[in-house]
């Protein structure tokens, strides 16, 4: 019973959020408010590789003071992204960008939106900002595709980051799933960055994810702990991220 009205209530709210979705634009020239990189590429070791996997649900068009969750996390992406070394092979998986008007749809609302390649931050804002938060949460099918889609025929070590302000509503485990992954992969680590979560068992299973691929969890419930988890998760050193502000 509780399974038919969480369903119930996520396809009406997909269709309210269809047309309540705010709409942000990339203004290319405010990427980088000081003008300079600032991360030293020493920090990356040479094939680094790292997948955004970023959370479009609909839960993401609430506030967070002033702005919404998406807004802040679009903000610090666009302080950041461009801050990466050109050489450094990234790209961007999103969910939730679409509604679903069956369960089974919803559940599938994920996509690669940038595939990895160098130079690719702009290519990832510009992404970023053409999505709406409208969607579900399929995180464990994201990370499947990740895995399985993303990053096929692809060698060396791979790391995801994934942003999410809510667990796991598509009836799946991603702990469940990062267990059974390394018991045949040891070249995927998944950072998990919680945003703005609160629920108990939603956090102890992405700590799980985290955790369990050798990655790290953050808790990031404000944009100043948001920037600061994706500084730790790039592994950017302290002294740069004083350089780098975000606009409100």
């Amino acid at each position: 019973m509780k399974k038919i009205i969480s369903i119930v209530f996520l396809f009406l709210t997909t269709i309210l959020s269809v047309f309540c979705a705010p709409n942000y634009q990339y203004n290319i020239h405010n990427a980088n408010p000081n003008g300079t990189t600032n991360i030293n590429p020493k920090e990356f070791s040479a094939g680094s590789m790292v997948l955004f996997i970023v959370d479009f649900s609909n839960s993401m068009n609430e506030k967070m003071g002033d702005r919404t969750k998406l807004r802040v996390a679009l903000d610090t992406l666009t302080s950041i992204l461009p801050q990466i070394p050109s050489n450094v092979q990234t790209g961007l998986r999103v969910y939730g960008h679409r509604g679903g008007f069956t369960y089974v749809d919803g559940c599938r609302a994920s996509k690669l939106a940038v595939p990895m390649s160098v130079n690719n931050s702009g290519a990832i804002l510009n992404s970023l900002y053409q999505t709406s938060a409208v969607g579900w949460t399929p995180i464990t099918y994201s990370l499947k595709q990740a895995v399985n889609s993303d990053f096929a025929g692809i060698s060396g070590k791979k790391h995801i980051i994934l942003l999410t302000d809510g667990g796991e509503n598509c009836d799946e485990s991603p702990c469940t799933y990062s267990i059974e992954l390394m018991k045949t992969r040891n070249d995927i680590s998944i950072d998990v960055i919680a945003f703005d979560i609160f629920d108990q068992e939603a956090r102890n299973q992405l700590r799980c994810t985290a955790l369990t691929t050798s990655g790290k969890f953050y808790s990031a419930n404000s944009p100043d702990e948001l920037r600061n988890s994706l500084f730790e998760s790039l592994n950017i050193d302290k002294d740069v991220r004083g350089t780098i502000k975000i606009n409100p």
